[in-house]
């Protein structure tokens, strides 16, 4: 029998528990993780599983894919300026 790695000591969450929890229910946070397993929401406030717990998140789900922008945007028109104000004040 394979031995579990407890990844949240506090509240004993495996690993296995993890990994299970992610691919049958679709969690894609550590938020959602938490709320499901438990796992860093013992004393130590996942101060001691909580890297742990986002490594085994990013294995195990398919980041999703950023989407470009359409076109390009000057920074003046984030910043709120004009693009004939070089300080972004507008006119």
């Amino acid at each position: 029998m394979k031995e579990e790695i407890i990844i949240c000591r506090c509240n004993e969450v495996t690993r296995a528990e993890i990994e299970e929890g992610i691919k049958e229910n679709d969690l894609r946070t550590i938020q959602e993780v938490k709320r499901f397993t438990r796992a860093g929401m013992g004393l130590c406030q996942g101060k001691t599983c909580g890297g742990l717990v986002m490594k085994i998140l990013g294995r195990e789900v398919e980041p999703d894919t950023p989407r470009p922008p359409v076109r390009a945007v000057p920074m003046q028109t984030l910043a709120g300026g004009s693009a004939d104000d070089k300080h972004g004040r507008g006119v």
